[in-house]
């Protein structure tokens, strides 16, 4: 056996350019992830965009960031925002290595897991931007069911203005508040799926309030380190039922 069969795989995180406080949980807290990471500022992406992706050439500058992370020899990729889902077609067929991008590529898998009648229910930074093309792009239908983060929150605005102050008891409630306004409008829901990165944080407090399965960034990622570096077991103990 080689010694790289037993080290973990490195995985390439672009990050969109931001200043708010990340708490574990979220993406870009490196101790969020029991597995070596590698981070890349995409300096072009700033959150005010990332809704807006029709309206900005950012492909490249995505790419360029990604090159360096490969240069570095990660042996996958993911970003740090839902949205750019809107380029995973594009990034994977040009990247060397897997990628990732989005939480919402959990979708299509979770229609073939959850009773017909009870569809994932999407959570999203902003409800008025996540529109048909970054879900259609992976696999979702247009009509999927999506609820927002509200516009005046303390989440929403931290985020957008760089703001690291704000407390994660705010930030709690306000998740579990918007989450119980989704489940009002949509009682019908099997599960939670987090696009926003940063609310991986809260999931756990998600899943015991509502008692649905929540799949995030974090599941997503697990899953595809699981898959780049299967664990190594060295003809482990027998076991007999």
């Amino acid at each position: 056996m080689t010694q790289s069969i037993h080290q973990p795989a490195t995985l390439g995180i672009l990050m969109v350019k931001t200043a708010f406080r990340r708490y574990q949980g979220d993406i870009g807290n490196p101790q969020t992830w029991p597995f070596p990471v590698r981070y890349q500022v995409v300096d072009e992406a700033i959150p005010q965009r990332m809704g807006h992706l029709g309206e900005h050439a950012l492909l490249e500058p995505f790419k360029r960031a990604a090159q360096i992370l490969i240069d570095h020899g990660v042996d996958g990729l993911t970003t740090s925002c839902g949205y750019l889902s809107w380029y995973q077609q594009e990034l994977a067929a040009w990247s060397p290595v897997p990628i990732v991008t989005s939480s919402l590529l959990q979708y299509v898998s979770l229609r073939q897991i959850l009773p017909a009648n009870r569809p994932p229910l999407i959570l999203t930074f902003d409800e008025s931007t996540l529109k048909a093309e970054y879900l259609t792009r992976v696999g979702i239908p247009a009509e999927a069911q999506v609820a927002g983060m509200p516009a005046d929150s303390e989440f929403v605005r931290s985020i957008r203005e760089g703001d690291s102050s704000v407390n994660w008891a705010t930030l709690a409630v306000e998740v579990l508040s918007a989450a119980t306004s989704a489940l009002q409008r949509f009682p019908n829901s099997g599960a939670l799926l987090l696009e926003c990165t940063n609310l991986a944080p809260f999931s756990a407090l998600l899943q015991a309030r509502f008692g649905l399965p929540v799949y995030d960034t974090l599941t997503l990622v697990n899953s595809f380190q699981a898959a780049l570096r299967p664990s190594h077991w060295d003809r482990g103990a027998q076991w007999t039922l």
